[in-house]
């Protein structure tokens, strides 16, 4: 009976165990379901907030193109999943809270509802917890263009007309019913800078989601005719898609098309339309209702606005008197408050008629005058301007012909000692300079608006080049204080060549063009749109510039007075008929440059007064007629050309000054050559070869050199190089290397074909007044500047060494042959284990050195050793490694017997580190404190650096990481915290 009776007990309690862990959840469910539903509650708003910000840092991280990642686009979309099953159960909970008083059964349904609650607090748990784990790290690197670029220009900040356009103008790109805009009015009343306003209004904030743009494209409408691959060029570019520059149209609209339509939406602003543009022609999807992509448009003509069918055509006015003064005087400055001069001030502005390009003009160019007498003067020469109509752009013409009237000549700035001494030298024309910048469509390059002027004499009277070009850069200066020219910011970009160059308002180019026109047959020029060739026998100056010329006719118009001809940027044409250049009989300048000309006729040789001939880029031009006639011929610039040899003739060119003829292959230079052109100061011929200096030498005038000689030219130890001092820049080669120096006037550089040779200090003269030494295939380094000081060389660098860097017998040497050297760039030094051997080798201290550049250096271990002889150089601002296999650590402490401790002001500040194929550096290395002021770091193909140094962890001067998302997602952080706040500054390489 006792066993029963334990049975039984036992089952009991095991069962009343088991019923109450299946009862008892269901009563605290039911006991505390308002106090667990209430916490829900609030764990619900701490989510939605969590998720708001999340979502708040993608949005604007999209707004900068980047692209949110996918675990975090799923966790956002989890979240309201979760927000939608809270909402539906809301209604549960609030009948299950009405069953408090009534009777028990009805408290099955506040179980049921804690249950489901309880669910929710589940994965309330797991999303917090997977969104807390995402971090900063939200997006993915820039996939795409950014939404808005910015774009340079003039504020209309406390311009109240210009503002309330700039309002209406977003007014209508909210409106759904508004799918194109014109915005017109006359040259000069300020359409383009209201749009450019606009653009970068929607980059800065705009509060309305109808104004976020997928993409704001801005395209600069190329002049008549309208050619529509460059406009494609322009939205491709924009877009970041590639399409052929001299493709199919339609194939390049089709990709453009199908780039768009990917948007959900985009800004198309066409700038200064001269010609209706069919859009389908250059892949544009016309807007359709409701509108959520919009394209404006910009022109002088307003029937241009109505061929493109606008929507709204928004015209532009020009200022009244109260804004007109407000910006006059903002231009001016606080003088036009003074007493005498503000009823003056007054006037000038109400004469400007509200165009603000006029008022923008007059107003620089009255900036700083204090005295009554100019202002006086200038009112008067504005109403003595030749009256016009009412027509607004020939009031415009008006007001700046008074700034073109107003350029001084220069003889009245001279003082009456330098006017004696100039007498019958002018100084310049400073008007025909700025006429002459009209000839140019576009971009004016720098170079060559100087060399026609000089050809066309309106710099003044110089018998020096160098003279002259001063002068030309004095004119441009004093063209663009006169707001007459521009900066051209865009900067034409050749092969291996930036070319500065200067613009002309669009206006003031008009302007400049009617004035010539008023001047007579003097100053009368010819400006053709288009391939057909029209002149007249009286024209002074024919521009032909970018004109897609096929062809040259055979018959052409006698030019007795024609003295520039520009024929520049006509790739077509391949050759000039026979006798053309019979019919310019007093040219003085002529410029065929990037024309796809073959070969030149000889009628080129009867161009007696030719100045100025320039070929630069024909890159199809192989040979040269005789040129013995063209007696006062002072440029000859052939650079970039298949030139081969010189033309006959060139004996006779006593005038030459400056002579650019950089070609492949030249053949020796006739003995004698230099010595029938005294008066050359400019002699670019770096693939021509000399057999000694002796003629070059004898150049007075020279002043810049680039030339090739033998190395058996520069053995004579005893050689005086005296005449060098005469050169202002240079670029000599001693032999023959594959180092290419960049063409610039004020570089003095030495290139060296197997320096070996000159063991005895046979260039230590030349080397003296180098600035740039560059080594090719050296093995005698050491010995080659063993015996003098060079402190004019700041720049080293050897291509291709085989040197052994091993300990020198006797010594490193007392005394540092480089001491200023700036610049060290080694490559392909064989046998190099640390640039310290290589200071301790040639007895360099580097006490100057601020860039070091070392790539394909395959022993390189290390590059510094500190505390050794030749530390780490204290000026060190920039280090760049490539291709260094072998290369462990950056710096190696000597051992504790003979290490030196650096005090703080003997630590460089790197500002720049470079790593590229270094795989066995693990450490940036010791001390950290050389690294605390790095800005910019870039390690690709580095694996083994899996951690930065702490004091690059924790720096606030880095700007920039680059790096491949691998290397970053590996790397080891002391504290995550740290890779938060470096997270803004990485930039996928």
């Amino acid at each position: 009976m006792d066993v029963i009776i334990n049975v039984v007990s036992t089952c009991v309690v095991e069962v009343g165990k088991f019923v109450s862990k299946c009862i008892y959840p269901k009563i605290e469910n039911v006991v505390h379901f308002s106090s667990k539903i209430e916490n829900l509650r609030k764990e619900m708003e701490k989510l939605t907030k969590f998720r708001d910000e999340i979502k708040e840092k993608v949005e604007g991280a999209e707004g900068e193109g980047y692209k949110p990642k996918p675990d975090v686009i799923k966790w956002i979309e989890d979240v309201l999943e979760l927000e939608k099953e809270w909402e539906t159960m809301k209604e549960s909970i609030a009948e299950a809270k009405a069953l408090t008083y009534k009777c028990c059964p009805k408290c099955s349904l506040r179980s049921e509802v804690s249950t489901q609650a309880q669910n929710i607090r589940d994965q309330l748990c797991r999303l917090k917890e997977v969104g807390e784990n995402l971090g900063s790290n939200l997006v993915i690197e820039n996939y795409r263009m950014k939404k808005v670029e910015h774009i340079p220009g003039p504020s209309i900040e406390g311009q109240p007309a210009a503002t309330r356009n700039l309002n209406e103008l977003l007014r209508l790109l909210e409106d759904d019913k508004v799918c194109i805009i014109g915005v017109w009015g006359p040259g000069g009343v300020g359409k383009t800078t209201l749009v450019k306003n606009l653009n970068n209004q929607l980059l800065a904030n705009v509060p309305s989601s109808k104004l976020s743009f997928g993409v704001v494209i801005w395209v600069t409408v190329p002049k008549p005719p309208i050619d529509v691959r460059k406009i494609q060029e322009q939205i491709a570019s924009r877009l970041n898609l590639k399409v052929d520059k001299e493709g199919n149209v339609e194939r390049n609209a089709s990709k453009i098309c199908e780039r768009l339509e990917k948007e959900a939406s985009f800004l198309l602003i066409l700038d200064d339309v001269w010609e209706a543009i069919d859009l389908d022609d250059v892949g544009v999807p016309q807007p359709e209702y409701p509108a959520r992509s919009k394209v404006i448009i910009t022109s002088r003509v307003g029937g241009v606005c109505k061929q493109m069918r606008t929507d709204v055509e928004m015209k532009v006015h020009t200022l009244d008197e109260d804004e007109s003064w407000l910006l006059f005087a903002k231009n001016v400055g606080d003088i036009v408050n003074l007493e005498q001069i503000h009823p003056l001030a007054k006037e000038i502005a109400r004469v400007c008629d509200g165009l603000p390009l006029a008022i923008t003009v007059i107003g620089k160019s009255m900036r700083g005058k204090t005295k009554v007498e100019l202002w006086q003067d200038a009112l008067n020469s504005l109403s003595k301007a030749e009256p016009h109509d009412k027509d607004v752009e020939k009031k415009v013409y008006k007001v700046i012909k008074w700034s073109f009237d107003s350029l001084e000549s220069q003889d009245i700035e001279l003082s009456s000692e330098q006017r004696r001494k100039h007498v019958n030298k002018k100084r310049g024309d400073i008007r025909s300079c700025f006429l002459y910048c009209s000839l140019y469509p576009e971009a004016i390059p720098t170079d060559d608006l100087i060399h026609c002027w000089w050809g066309e004499g309106i710099l003044g009277d110089h018998d020096m080049y160098e003279e002259a070009y001063n002068r030309g850069i004095t004119m441009i200066e004093r063209l663009k204080d006169a707001c007459l020219l521009l900066e051209y910011h865009g900067m034409v970009v050749f092969p291996q060549q930036v070319v500065d160059c200067v613009k002309m308002h669009d206006v003031v180019r008009d302007v400049a063009r009617w004035i010539a026109s008023t001047f007579g047959d003097e100053h009368t020029s010819v400006f053709q749109a288009g391939s057909h060739i029209k002149i007249s026998a009286s024209v002074k100056r024919i521009s032909f510039i970018s004109n897609e010329i096929e062809c040259l006719p055979d018959c052409f118009t006698k030019c007795p007075k024609t003295t520039s001809l520009l024929l520049q940027g006509n790739k077509p044409p391949e050759k000039i008929p026979h006798e053309f250049f019979l019919e310019f009989p007093a040219l003085r300048v002529l410029n065929l440059s990037r024309t796809g000309i073959r070969e030149l006729p000889s009628s080129i040789n009867s161009l007696h007064q030719l100045r100025a001939l320039i070929l630069r880029r024909c890159f199809k031009l192989k040979e040269l007629p005789p040129v013995a006639n063209l007696h006062n011929l002072q440029v000859l610039d052939c650079y970039r050309t298949l030139l081969h040899c010189l033309p006959q003739g060139m004996d006779n060119l006593t005038n030459l000054r400056l002579l650019n003829m950089p070609v492949s292959d030249m053949k020796s230079i006739n003995k004698g050559f230099f010595l029938k052109c005294p008066r050359i100061e400019m002699l670019n011929m770096p693939h021509s070869c000399l057999g000694s200096f002796d003629e070059i030498s004898s150049l007075h005038n020279l002043t810049y050199l680039c030339i090739r000689v033998d190395s058996s030219s520069c053995l004579n130890r005893d050689y005086t190089w005296t005449w060098m001092t005469r050169l202002k820049g240079f670029i000599i080669e001693v032999g023959e290397t594959p180092i290419d120096v960049p063409y610039n006037k004020s570089i003095r550089a030495i290139n060296v074909d197997q320096c070996e040779i000159f063991s005895n200090g046979e260039l230590s003269g030349m080397l003296q007044f180098a600035s740039d030494l560059n080594l090719y295939d050296c093995m005698g380094l050491r010995k080659l500047i063993a015996y003098n000081t060079f402190n004019g060389l700041k720049l080293l660098k050897i291509y291709c060494c085989s040197c052994s860097f091993g300990p020198v017998e006797g010594g490193s040497g007392k005394f540092d042959a480089l001491p200023n050297l700036e610049y060290l760039d080694l490559y392909s030094v064989d046998n190099l284990k640390s640039v310290s051997d290589f200071g301790q080798y040639l007895g360099l201290r580097f006490s100057k050195l601020r860039h070091l550049v070392i790539s394909q250096c395959a022993s390189l271990t290390c590059l510094f050793n500190n505390g050794g002889t030749c530390s780490v150089p204290e000026h060190l601002e920039e280090i760049i490694v490539e291709n260094c296999h072998q290369l462990v650590e950056l710096f190696v402490q000597c051992s504790s017997s003979d290490q030196t401790t650096l005090v703080n002001s003997e630590i460089p500040r790197v500002l720049k580190l470079d790593l590229d194929k270094v795989p066995q550096l693990g450490t940036l290395g010791e001390p950290q404190s050389i690294w605390e002021h790095l800005e910019e770091l870039t390690v690709t193909n580095c694996d083994g650096l899996r951690k930065l140094p702490l004091s690059v962890q924790t720096s606030e001067n880095i700007k920039i990481i680059k790096g491949n998302s691998a290397w970053w997602s590996q790397l080891e952080w002391d504290d995550e915290n740290f890779k938060s706040n470096l997270e803004h500054c990485y930039k996928e390489w």
